[in-house]
C-alpha cells in the first residue's frame, strides 16, 4: 500500500538528497517520540511512512553510486532497530543525531 501517493508519482525525485533524508528523519523522530509515549500503533505508522520515503529515495536515479550503499545500510539498520532484535545495537539517540545532520544541511542549503 502506498502511503504518499502524491510523492510516489515522481514528485519525491524533485527534492534534493538532503531534503529527502531530512523528511525521512522527521518520520523517524516522530516514530521514536510516539514509541516513548507508549503509542505503538502511531509509532509503527510513522515508521512505515519513513520506510516508504526511504524506499522512494533508494529508487531515485540521482542517488545511485556511493549513496545507494549508505541508503541500503540505513534501511537495514532501521528495520533491525525498530522491527527486529537490534543486532546493530543502535539507539534512538543515534538515529536522532544521524537524521538531524540532514535536516541541518538541508536548511543550510536553502539559506535558512
Amino acid at each position: 500500500m502506498i502511503i504518499h501517493k502524491n510523492l510516489a508519482s515522481g514528485r519525491w525525485f524533485k527534492f534534493s538528497f538532503l531534503e529527502q533524508l531530512a523528511n525521512v528523519g522527521t518520520d523517524i523522530s516522530r516514530c521514536i517520540r510516539l514509541k516513548n509515549k507508549g503509542d505503538l500503533e502511531m509509532s509503527n505508522d510513522a515508521f512505515y511512512r519513513a520506510l516508504e520515503l526511504l524506499d522512494f529515495t533508494i529508487a531515485d536515479p540521482k542517488n545511485k553510486g556511493p549513496r545507494l550503499r549508505e541508503l541500503l545500510r540505513v534501511r537495514e539498520a532501521l528495520i533491525d532497530h525498530f522491527l527486529c532484535d537490534n543486532e546493530y545495537n543502535t539507539t534512538d539517540e543515534q538515529w536522532h543525531t544521524y537524521f538531524f545532520d540532514f535536516n541541518y544541511a538541508a536548511a543550510l542549503a536553502k539559506g535558512k
